[in-house]
């Protein structure tokens, strides 16, 4: 499973944290990459930190990594192969899947370590 292309998405990004009632800020909608997530207890947006939002909680400086290509949904195991990588060198990780691909967060001052232990790892960087 080593052998996945890992490529970093431009810009950075903050995670927001909003009551479970409140509404979808608009300007998040305009983004080229934006996660919505909304559960019983909260909302949670990932987006461009360019984009000024006005949230309960916010953790700026993150950057993100994508597995290049569309993986096939009955693959195990991705994510867990790399945080247990990142874990070993204390990289802190915010994890999002859509349908085709992954999608790891790590703080922006972390990135270079980040990408240089995944390459360790046989992991192929893209830049």
């Amino acid at each position: 499973m080593s052998a996945l292309k890992l490529e970093t998405l431009n810009g950075s990004y903050s995670i927001h944290r909003f009551q479970h009632s409140a509404e979808i800020p608009a300007a998040v909608l305009k983004g080229k990459f934006y996660n919505i997530t909304m559960t019983d207890d909260e909302l949670s947006i990932v987006c461009d930190s360019e984009i000024e939002v006005k949230s309960d909680l916010c953790d700026n400086g993150w950057s993100c990594i994508r597995i290049a290509g569309v993986l096939d949904l009955a693959l195990t195991g991705i994510l867990a192969e790399i945080s247990d990588i990142l874990a070993k060198d204390d990289i802190p990780i915010f994890a999002i899947s859509t349908y085709n691909t992954d999608y790891i967060l790590v703080k922006r001052d972390r990135l270079n370590s980040a990408m240089a232990a995944l390459k360790e790892s046989g992991y192929l960087v893209i830049t």
